[in-house]
């Protein structure tokens, strides 16, 4: 519905209700049903009507037992009873009871749960239960396959758009539906067996009895994984907080000084600090072949010339304006802001790459890409290992990779694909780069980590949310060499953020099976 006609409508309901809170009927009373607004300029109804009301909200269940009885409560014995195959319809529809809620409370483990948030909804339970039936009463055989692909790309797959999160979908329902289920094999997580041939009330009660404790373990994921969203969830409320805090203090006695005092000192200490921008005529001059290394290492150059150039301006605009001899504009003021709470100012931003980090931990992690720029431009040789964290486009050494070896061994480009081979050593343990193909430093894996002894992904310690990497040997292949047995096809992304953040798929060698992997949202991050 429009937006303006609802606002312009409630406004009114505000003024009837007031006129009609006086000389009514005692029994008299106005229910208005509304729904969470997606963004505060959505927030339209009026305070007083707020303020005059009773609110009661209906919250979503919290936790897998109230999430698995609320799926159940969407049934009865009735359902149970319907169907001529009841004993195989009974645990699939117990299955899909736990996967729709697996799925819908994965949720609050942020990225590492769904790389965004889909709105599955009892619905598509339901409904996936209407298919189970009609399959059932055709089929004299449990039709595993078309069941799987029914729900999870089409009911449930139909709400998601990353091609990830797809594959986690895909993985759980291969996980959960598959013949063993029907010879008491199956746990639907670790120390929750499938139950079976139960009744309606036998249902519910044992999931009461039998279901462990909340804990990530329900999902697949490491116990790290609430650590890790905890975490993020204090800093956002901490965030809050501070940006709540009054604008104008004057410092108390031995205070820090003004407001101003802090932003100007911090804006001194940056302009100060920020390297100068890099002469891109001197370094065309220097290049002698346009090799695919050196074009990617132009281009990041020319980034990180409007980077730098957009810091030093605004912050001697802001300068300029603290001493009083420009005027101050919203821009140098949201600056201000920034630089107090700090905060990477949202021009930064726009010129930048993905980050999480604060702004003093991003400015120094601009100064060493500066400085890893610096170093390779001198002679333009390959750095011993590549930082790829430090690129504004990661994937373009990667493809430069590839390039170099198609151009080297006369390989078409379109039947290439990158290997990883992660080797034992550490960045200072390699003194030149390899013959072909390039060593990468300074990724960490989240929801695992890398045994660099055994050469295989295992469980992470507890604690250790984001586990760094060895040094990793990347070279290219032609893609019908790849032995794909025993790997995980691996995502490697620029920030814990993942989503939009992804960079290339990796191979990791595992003994346990990707499935697991899958599930524990294991992945590569180029920074933490």
């Amino acid at each position: 519905q429009n937006i303006h006609l609802v606002a312009k409508w409630l406004s009114s309901l505000e003024k009837k209700l007031e006129q009609h809170s006086e000389g009514s009927h005692p029994d008299f009373r106005v229910f208005i049903s509304a729904e969470p607004a997606p963004c505060p300029e959505s927030h339209i109804i009026p305070q007083g009507i707020l303020e005059n009301s009773i609110k009661v909200t209906s919250e979503a269940p919290t936790g897998m037992h109230a999430n698995l009885h609320k799926a159940l409560d969407n049934f009865s014995q009735d359902t149970l009873e319907m169907c001529s195959q009841e004993k195989e319809f009974r645990s699939i529809l117990f299955t899909l009871c736990y996967f729709h809620a697996v799925v819908a409370e994965r949720r609050k483990f942020g990225a590492q749960g769904w790389n965004r948030p889909y709105p599955f909804s009892t619905g598509d339970l339901t409904i996936s239960v209407s298919v189970l039936y009609n399959y059932l009463e055709n089929s004299s055989k449990v039709p595993y396959d078309d069941l799987r692909y029914l729900v999870g790309e089409i009911m449930y797959g139909g709400h998601i758009t990353d091609d990830w999160d797809r594959r986690l979908c895909r993985t759980y329902l291969e996980e959960f539906i598959k013949p063993e289920m029907m010879e008491g094999e199956l746990c639907l997580a670790p120390g929750f067996p499938l139950p079976g041939n139960m009744d309606y009330n036998g249902y519910h009660q044992y999931i009461d009895d039998a279901l462990p404790p909340e804990s990530p373990y329900l999902y697949g994921l490491h116990p790290n994984a609430e650590i890790g969203f905890l975490t993020q969830s204090s800093e956002q409320l901490l965030r809050t907080v501070l940006e709540l805090q009054p604008r104008e203090c004057n410092a108390g006695e031995g205070g820090a000084g003004t407001r101003e005092d802090t932003v100007k000192a911090l804006l001194e200490e940056m302009l100060e600090k920020l390297p100068d921008e890099f002469n891109m005529a001197e370094l065309m001059a220097k290049v002698e072949e346009r090799t695919p290394y050196i074009v990617v290492a132009l281009q990041e150059c020319e980034r990180m010339n409007i980077l730098t150039a957009e810091i030093r301006h605004s912050l001697t605009e802001l300068e300029l304006g603290l001493r009083g001899e420009l005027t101050m504009t919203s821009d140098m003021e949201s600056l201000q802001n920034s630089l107090f709470l700090d905060v990477v100012p949202e021009s930064w931003v726009r010129r930048s790459y993905p980050s999480t980090a604060s702004l003093g931990s991003w400015f120094a992690d601009l100064l060493a890409r500066v400085n890893e720029l610096e170093a390779w431009t001198r002679d333009f040789s390959l750095p011993s290992t590549l930082w790829l964290g430090g690129f504004f486009n990661p994937q373009s050494i990667l493809t430069a990779i590839m390039q170099t070896s198609a151009r080297k061994n006369k390989w078409p480009l379109d039947k290439m694909m990158l290997q990883c081979d992660v080797t034992k050593k550490s960045r200072e343990d390699f003194a030149s780069a390899p013959r072909e193909g390039a060593y990468i430093h300074g990724l960490f894996m989240e929801g695992a980590r890398w045994d660099a002894q055994a050469g295989i992904i295992t469980e992470a310690r507890l604690k250790e949310l984001t586990a760094a990497m060895p040094v990793v040997f990347i070279k290219a292949i032609p893609d019908d060499k790849q032995d794909s047995r025993a790997l995980y096809p691996c995502p490697l992304y620029k920030t814990r953020q993942r989503g939009p953040t992804y960079v290339w798929t990796f191979n990791l060698r595992t003994k346990e099976s990707p499935c697991k992997w899958v599930l524990a949202g294991v992945a590569l991050l180029l920074q933490i």
